[in-house]
């Protein structure tokens, strides 16, 4: 007969006394048995041939009946079917039983089950298992005496390796056993968790930073150095290297660093800068009637002025990048520059110098160069008049301003009032 399954505790049994102990049941059993190995004695029935007893006695008590025939046997029958159903159902009890040894989340206890399978068995426990959960061996693996069965708890571990993030399930207890299951390389790498922390039931959430190898140029140099870092930022700390005010990197400095990555330090520096320009005059003419066509005199030199304009500078290692003007200042005003221009009627010649040669006399004195002056300053133009002769003859201003034509007539006016004697070395050209 079968039990039902499950672990169990042995049974009592129906037909042993209150109060026996399972180690009595074998003694009742013997007990029960021992009237079948005692021999039965049959009673003594006066046989006829038997001669005649004396004299009938007389009438007296009836005496008590012995036993009778079969009573013995009537009494063990029933005995011994008790005994034997009991010994049946003790036998399958006992081949049933199963000494398990059960292990949940590395808990180890040993129990009895009279459970088929692993499946069974852990129903009979109350032990519910997910998705993720491990159960060794399969639920549906059958069960013998003496089997091993091992439940492992899954934990959500949310893990971030160098900034990639998954969401994985392990069966691992501690952050180290999570590390080796899920083969993640963490020699020198930096851990959220100390290696040794419980992951709980709840799960956790571990951060690795891996050692990378990360270069940086910065200052003309470049350094190579072997980091964990979370962040560019972190990894320039550790190099050595400190950004100031605008500096900057190459990239984000909040950004991971790669393996194997070159990060340029970039310098930057704001500044002001003044600069002086010119401003340009302006040019004035006026019309001077006493002036004859196509003379122009300058009445007064202009002069350009000065203005003076302040910039924001903006320099990365050294190279500028950005220029903007901020303001400007007039430090000097310019001058206007005044030309009188001749509108008044030249006349047609200077009678008695028209068959002379004035080019010829132009060419050696001043090398036919309208606004030539000697090296002291004292004579000017084509014919090197001196200030005051010219404005004797009705010059203006100064005779090498004035156009070649006006300088060739006051020069005619001279020769008719003396000759050539103005111009004693070169006067004899003249008349070549």
């Amino acid at each position: 007969m079968k039990t039902s399954r499950g672990s169990h505790r042995v049974p009592a049994d129906p037909h042993r006394p209150a109060g026996a102990s399972a180690a009595e049941a074998p003694a009742e059993a013997a007990t029960a048995e021992a009237p079948a190995e005692a021999p039965v004695e049959a009673p003594v029935e006066a046989s006829a041939e038997a001669p005649a007893a004396g004299p009938r006695p007389a009438a007296g008590p009836r005496p008590a009946p012995g036993p009778r025939p079969g009573d013995g046997l009537r009494r063990f029958v029933p005995q011994a079917l008790v005994v034997a159903v009991l010994a049946g159902g003790t036998s399958a009890f006992v081949v049933d039983d199963k000494a398990i040894r059960l292990s949940v989340d590395g808990a180890p206890r040993t129990l009895h089950t009279f459970a088929d399978d692993v499946g069974e068995l852990l129903a009979a426990e109350g032990i519910a298992v997910g998705a993720h959960d491990l159960v060794a061996p399969a639920p549906r693996t059958a069960l013998a005496d003496g089997d091993e069965v091992a439940v492992r708890w899954a934990r959500p571990l949310d893990l971030d390796v160098d900034g990639r993030t998954r969401h994985l399930w392990t069966t691992a207890r501690t952050v180290d056993e999570a590390l080796r299951e899920l083969g993640v390389r963490a020699e020198g790498a930096h851990l959220s968790a100390s290696r040794s922390a419980a992951i709980g039931r709840t799960g956790l959430a571990l951060a690795v930073r891996t050692e990378r190898a990360v270069t940086f140029l910065a200052d003309g140099r470049q350094r190579t150095v072997r980091t964990n870092a979370a962040s560019v930022a972190e990894a320039l700390a550790r190099a050595g290297i400190t950004l100031r005010g605008q500096d900057t990197t190459s990239v984000p400095p909040d950004t991971f660093p790669r393996d194997g990555q070159t990060v340029t330090v970039l310098r930057v520096r704001d500044g002001r800068e003044t600069r002086e320009e010119t401003i340009p005059y302006a040019v004035r003419h006026v019309d001077d009637p006493d002036l004859y066509q196509g003379t122009e005199v300058v009445d007064r030199q202009g002069r350009p002025g000065l203005r003076r304009i302040t910039y924001e500078t903006r320099t990365v290692n050294g190279v500028r990048r950005h220029t903007r003007r901020t303001g400007a200042t007039v430090v000097r005003e310019p001058v206007a520059r005044i030309v009188r221009v001749g509108t008044g009627r030249r006349p047609a010649s200077v009678s008695g110098t028209d068959g002379l040669n004035w080019d010829a006399l132009a060419r050696c004195e001043s090398g036919n160069r309208p606004d030539a002056v000697d090296p002291s300053g004292t004579y000017g133009g084509l014919y090197q008049f001196d200030l005051r002769t010219w404005r004797s003859l009705g010059g203006t201003g100064r005779p090498q301003d004035a156009s070649a034509a006006e300088q060739t007539y006051r020069a005619k006016k001279l020769y008719v009032q003396r000759g050539a004697s103005p111009w004693p070395h070169c006067g004899r050209r003249l008349y070549r």
